[in-house]
């Protein structure tokens, strides 16, 4: 059962959460062109939807870049392991 939008801010909001979940999509595959539009349209009048775009995309591809490093980069190192390791084996006993 489709749920009914009263008031103008329910409208709104729907249209943000939809617009949000477009842009995240938008980022990972190709809208089909009514996504396209329904997106583009509600950009043009909703400010916050594109200042979360934009955050939406910074983010992203601040992620791909740190995922893009040598290896290397990304190891834990040998202390911070060997205090995980003792804490997950003090968990183990204490249950």
């Amino acid at each position: 059962m489709k749920k009914v939008l009263k008031t103008e801010e329910e409208r709104i909001a729907y249209n943000c959460r939809k617009a949000t979940l477009l842009i995240e999509k938008k980022q990972n595959i190709a809208l089909n062109p009514r996504e396209k539009m329904e997106l583009q349209v509600h950009l043009a009048g909703c400010y916050i939807c594109r200042i979360y775009e934009q955050q939406s995309i910074l983010i992203t591809a601040m992620m791909h870049q740190i995922l893009r490093k040598p290896e290397e980069q990304l190891k834990l190192d040998k202390a911070f392991k060997d205090k995980l390791k003792k804490q997950i084996e003090n968990k183990m006993m204490n249950n």
